[in-house]
């Protein structure tokens, strides 16, 4: 059973509520989050130029394609990505938006990775609708982490300095029906790569969740709530006191649409056992060079593929 945390419980009850997410976080890695800030009738329009978006001919969307792209900006084709090797390719087609960036910033200039202008189509509304909710999902998960902080019992404030230019990503996801393959899937058998991730959905399941040593599961569809789970990124910062757990996206049997925000901290934040956590399970790493080891293997970045697991054993080199 996935919890449910209402998140006006932050401000009436703030210790009551960091403790039942450490508690989610300790043992499922996600939640579903009611009576969150964001704005209904934002969402609504971020998903009416979604859908616009990928309605378009790919004669259209090309030219924006992520492909090569060192920012991670861009649109990625039906069937560009794979997850697992065990799967086809997945099958789906997504657009991603970084924190944006003018052309001629000394940080764009220098061709610093994940750093740089986004890429807008001719779409109605779509650039106004998709700055504002980043705006609005990167306020919602660096307040979240005010109560990772109170759960973990590091220092008030710590965690928002890592998120003032993070490498987060708003990512559009497009999810076409199923051919019927057995072995297809929408989104292979994964973990998240950042700190948290804030997922909302148009209500068509297909999202997967498998806990430690159990058998896979449907995510429930509360309308009006976010998904929210906990990346690896996250998981090393808390030493593994945090699940990232493996989920994934089954084809659907009508479109889907969903809209996640993968909140990564600043390049430039060092990722290493926090303060109390016992002894280091994973050596420290810099934030920008964690996520550019991770990309590679799903097509999105040319980096060098590193897992979760091989990090244990021998760290990440860059």
């Amino acid at each position: 059973m996935i919890p449910v945390l209402d998140f006006e419980d932050l401000a009436d009850d703030p210790e009551g509520f960091a403790f039942a997410l450490g508690q989610a976080c300790r043992e499922d890695g996600f939640f579903l989050l009611t009576n969150h800030p964001v704005p209904e009738p934002l969402l609504a329009r971020v998903f009416a130029a979604s859908e616009t978006f990928f309605a378009l001919p790919e004669a259209r969307k090309a030219p924006l394609s992520i492909s090569g792209n060192p920012r991670n900006r861009g649109w990625a084709r039906l069937g560009s990505e794979q997850q697992d090797g065990a799967h086809h390719p997945d099958r789906k087609e997504a657009f991603n938006v970084g924190l944006e960036m003018a052309a001629n910033d000394p940080r764009v200039v220098a061709r610093e990775p994940f750093r740089g202008p986004n890429l807008w189509p001719d779409v109605p509304d779509f650039r106004e609708s998709m700055l504002a909710y980043y705006a609005e999902m990167l306020a919602l998960g660096v307040k979240l982490h005010e109560a990772v902080a109170m759960d973990l019992g590091v220092a008030p404030g710590f965690f928002e300095t890592h998120f003032t230019e993070p490498m987060a990503t708003l990512r559009l996801l497009h999810y076409p029906p199923g051919t019927g393959a057995a072995d297809e899937r929408g989104a292979s058998a994964h973990t998240d790569y950042g700190a948290l991730t804030l997922l909302a959905t148009d209500g068509e399941p297909g999202l997967q969740v498998m806990p430690r040593g159990g058998h896979w599961m449907d995510v429930p569809q509360l309308p009006g709530a976010l998904i929210v789970n906990i990346g690896d990124c996250l998981m090393r910062w808390t030493n593994d006191i945090y699940v990232s757990t493996t989920h994934r996206v089954l084809p659907p049997l009508r479109t889907r649409h969903s809209v996640a925000f993968f909140l990564d901290p600043n390049p430039e934040s060092l990722i290493a056992a926090l303060p109390g956590t016992g002894t280091p399970v994973y050596p420290p790493v810099r934030a920008v060079d964690y996520l550019r080891s991770r990309l590679e293997s799903t097509g999105q970045q040319d980096a060098r593929p590193e897992g979760l697991a091989e990090d244990r054993a021998r760290g990440i080199a860059s």
